[in-house]
């Protein structure tokens, strides 16, 4: 049995993690398998899908606990983030929180490139790579290079979300990769700068108080409006490409599921925006915000669902 410390401490390093960012990332990954699974009629071995899941997580969970770890500081000035595990001291001292991020990384590497014993080494080493990139872009190119330098900061790092799309296709095939998988995988590079503008608006006071020169956070709040609602619409433009794509057979990849699907929620997401460019006021940019993570949860749905058919 667990005593009340113990428990409280394994809650208070998994909130470290930022669980709701990882699960959906987690998410994706899982979607991208199942459809890569389908299409090329691959059995996926349970062994195979718990290292994948694993690698994922684990490094999702990583990387946020290492930007945690570098925003201690000003994450105990904005009011969003002053709770969090290490700015309320419930991690202290923070190098804690550091060397269980570090731990989480070793163990992302080793649990993916188990993934060579399991398939091919090739798909093994690919798993890798991406784990590593995404890894790498997500804490030295957007959290220590960009995030305090640059209004853009979010599109260079923003690179690593796609990662976790990568790693569940390669888990199952290399045929499609560069396609339908590299397709995925910008499903969710694109979503990222829109989702976390739309945050970033709703929070602008906050990043301006700590010089963290986020775009929305930083442009007055029609010229923020503008940015968000045109990212939207790239977003949505972009979410109708897998619709386009053919197999080696040229037999299409997607069917008309997916493509309503896409084009439904689109219209949904749309209407957000233009209620944003319409109001730009954090209520708008808030409402936006929460929808966009079922919304990008849904078309990976529908990528599942479409491709069993």
């Amino acid at each position: 049995m667990l005593t009340s410390k113990t428990s409280s401490r394994i809650k208070t390093y998994y909130e470290l993690t930022k669980p709701k960012i990882w699960y959906l990332l987690v998410f994706t990954a899982f979607g991208a398998t199942v459809t890569a699974s389908n299409i090329y009629d691959i059995q996926v071995s349970p062994i195979t899908w718990a290292l994948m899941l694993g690698s994922v997580a684990a490094g999702s969970a990583a990387a946020n606990t290492l930007t945690n770890y570098h925003d201690r500081d000003i994450d105990a000035i904005m009011e969003r983030t002053k709770n969090r595990p290490i700015p309320s001291r419930r991690i202290f001292p923070a190098e804690k929180a550091r060397d269980f991020g570090l731990v989480l990384t070793a163990i992302s590497l080793c649990t993916v490139f188990g993934i060579s014993f399991t398939t091919t080494l090739e798909q093994g080493l690919w798993a890798t790579g991406f784990i590593a990139f995404g890894l790498a872009n997500n804490v030295l190119v957007y959290s220590y290079a960009l995030k305090r330098q640059s209004r853009l900061n979010i599109i260079l790092g923003g690179l690593c979300g796609g990662a976790p799309p990568m790693i569940g296709y390669v888990a199952v095939t290399m045929h499609g990769l560069w396609d339908l998988g590299l397709v995925m995988a910008g499903l969710v590079f694109i979503w990222i700068p829109m989702h976390i503008w739309a945050l970033t608006l709703h929070f602008k006071e906050d990043y301006n108080k700590v010089n963290v020169p986020m775009l929305t956070a930083v442009q007055s709040e029609k010229t923020s409006a503008r940015v968000i609602a045109g990212s939207t619409v790239m977003m949505v433009l972009f979410s109708i490409v897998p619709f386009f794509l053919t197999t080696n057979t040229n037999e299409p990849v997607m069917h008309e599921v997916y493509l309503y699907t896409a084009i439904a929620t689109g219209v949904l997401m749309l209407a957000l925006s233009v209620l944003v460019l319409t109001k730009p006021t954090e209520k708008a940019s808030w409402m936006l915000f929460k929808f966009s993570s079922p919304y990008l949860a849904i078309l990976f749905i529908a990528l599942m669902v479409d491709s069993g058919l």
